[in-house]
């Protein structure tokens, strides 16, 4: 079953999971990942366990076990949105003036051709 599918609780518990086996995986014992991640054992326990904690409980954990960018990528920075690009268009210039030419002043006015 995807994510997206499952309920908060199940998100919860898959979350906990994880964490648990990449904590083993990297060989570190709840009380020393709490240690290291400056959050109570109690903590660690509540994540693994599949239930919710604070958020800056997540990230410390997470940062210890090597798994923020993971959480970053997940949120991907806000692009440029297309209005934007749209307004960015009309600024641009499209091609370059070339030095206007001073026009020589003409030694005799200028009149319209049938009033001669």
């Amino acid at each position: 079953m995807t994510l997206n599918l499952m309920s908060d609780d199940g998100v919860l518990e898959e979350i906990g999971q994880r964490v648990s086996r990449r904590r083993i995986d990297i060989g570190l014992t709840q009380a020393e990942l709490a240690s290291k991640a400056g959050v109570g054992r109690a903590t660690v326990e509540r994540l693994e366990a599949g239930h919710s904690a604070q958020l800056t409980s997540f990230i410390r954990v997470l940062r210890v076990l090597g798994l923020i960018d993971v959480l970053l990528d997940a949120l991907p920075e806000a692009g440029v949105r297309p209005l934007d690009l749209v307004r960015r268009q009309k600024k641009q210039r499209r091609r370059a003036s070339g030095r206007r030419k001073k026009t020589d002043v003409l030694a005799e006015p200028w009149v319209w051709a049938d009033k001669e």
